[in-house]
């Protein structure tokens, strides 16, 4: 595929959008489904995730002056707090944050479409509705990567920003790093697709416009990638899918979103006919799928249409993270990755241990599968068995999450062992002694809880105990 194909695709994956905006264009509603936080952050959410295929398009010399006019008059809309359309004030842990990135990244990557035309009052708002993630709680996870992308775009422009909440912000991501190019996401997260699509996402984002400012992290961030690399590309098949394996997997083509970027910085992590080869089949792979509805929306769900495989904070619009896999059209017309032939896969190992990632990787047939030791970390996201704790996940075939935990026909349990107990059906959940070697992976698990001790304690102490 060319340049060009690439932006056809995203756009015909983006007009059918337009018809969802709300009259101002501050909020995308493409459904009526909700998640955990307020609509006006659900229509934030839809508003900006576009622009993560948007900003590289636009960067990389494309134009689409009805998106361009749109981004302007819902940005001027939405951080207009006297607009009936304006996106609210904030909580902790709040989803609008996580939007904030996007917008971000759009004032650092293209001013001139998102940032230079707005009126001083309309900066100002902006700006000021920016800064609003300096002044609440994010949780310790990749959520403050968020913040750090706002305060280097509020300082890119000349706003006031927060300079100790980007380095505090740097300090804990610095504390998530494993080794191996491998971090754990927070201390109740999980090492999933959230490793490529966020936290080596957005520090490649941070190498190319802190270089000069930063420039031993900067440095740290691209070795971090190219080690990353090496064990990420055993994720992916040869015909260009990738392992059904964690949360989020609504969305989709995100999956590949690692190597675009590592392109769109031109940091060779593998050869461009490498990356360029996986990228062309990965989205080849998803375009061959039902993934959007009969009005040509993306649909919350994986292989099809399906809110069982939703997230708590999956609203209608969050299927539109996915447009992060066309961060590579920031690359100019002439660069030489466009002119380089897409390339099929290395030879890879049939198998690989990766210690930091938890997982034992296997390639067969040309279809990847992954055997896990399970879920060792306490969270609150849904359907946590599912994701981490079965036996082993595929690139051939997605997993099944339950109806019920009260028969085995709604439980669903493949590739994992379940145990019919008063009719109720119990599977492996977080589990003690993982161990991880060349060739096998074991861990223990019961289905009895362990059992809080009690002993020593007053009556009062004992109730309260039990409650929580």
């Amino acid at each position: 595929m060319t340049k060009h194909e690439y932006s056809q695709l995203l756009m015909q994956l983006l007009t059918p959008t337009l018809p969802f905006y709300s009259p101002q264009k501050a909020r995308l509603c493409p459904g009526s489904s909700a998640a955990v936080y307020d609509m006006a952050a659900a229509g934030a959410e839809g508003f900006a995730r576009p622009l993560w295929g948007l900003v590289p398009f636009w960067a990389g010399g494309g134009s689409c002056p009805e998106f361009e006019q749109l981004y302007l008059s819902g940005l001027a809309a939405g951080t207009d707090p006297e607009n009936p359309e304006y996106w609210g004030g904030f909580q902790d842990i709040d989803q609008r944050f996580v939007e904030m990135a996007a917008i971000a990244y759009g004032i650092l990557m293209t001013p001139q479409k998102l940032w230079d035309p707005l009126s001083a009052k309309e900066k100002t708002n902006l700006a000021k509705w920016l800064d609003g993630i300096n002044h609440y709680a994010c949780p310790p996870c990749n959520w403050m990567f968020f913040g750090v992308l706002v305060n280097i775009a509020l300082k890119s422009v000349g706003f006031p920003y927060s300079e100790q909440v980007l380095s505090d912000y740097l300090d804990y991501i610095e504390s998530c790093y494993l080794g191996g190019g491998w971090y754990l996401d927070g201390q109740n997260g999980e090492k999933d697709y959230y490793i490529s699509f966020a936290f080596h996402y957005y520090s490649l984002i941070y190498c190319r416009f802190m270089r000069e400012n930063d420039p031993d992290r900067c440095a740290l961030y691209e070795e971090r990638a190219k080690l990353f690399a090496a064990d990420f590309i055993n994720w992916f098949a040869e015909d260009g899918s990738a392992l059904a394996y964690g949360r989020s997997l609504t969305y989709r083509f995100a999956q590949v979103s690692f190597f675009s970027m590592c392109a769109a910085c031109e940091l060779e992590v593998v050869p461009y006919g490498i990356m360029k080869g996986l990228i062309e089949r990965h989205l080849r792979f998803w375009t061959e799928h039902p993934i959007v509805d009969n009005s040509g929306l993306l649909t919350i769900g994986y292989g099809y249409s399906n809110l069982l495989m939703s997230e708590q904070y999956n609203a209608p619009g969050s299927p539109y993270w996915a447009m992060k896999a066309f961060a590579f059209l920031s690359l100019p017309d002439e660069h030489p990755f466009w002119k380089t032939e897409a390339a099929p896969l290395p030879d890879l190992p049939t198998l690989t241990a990766q210690t930091y990632g938890g997982l034992l990787i296997q390639r067969l047939h040309g279809d990847v599968t992954a055997y896990t030791c399970g879920r060792t970390l306490p969270h609150h996201h849904v359907l946590t068995e599912e994701k981490y704790s079965k036996f082993a996940y595929s690139s051939r075939f997605a997993f099944s999450v339950p109806r019920s935990m009260r028969s085995l026909a709604e439980a669903a349990p493949d590739s994992m062992l379940a145990l019919d107990i008063n009719h109720m059906i119990y599977v492996r959940g977080m589990v003690s002694n993982p161990q991880l070697t060349d060739h096998s992976v074991s861990s223990e698990w019961s289905t009895r809880p362990p059992t809080p001790k009690l002993d020593n304690i007053t009556v009062n102490q004992k109730q309260k105990t039990l409650e929580d």
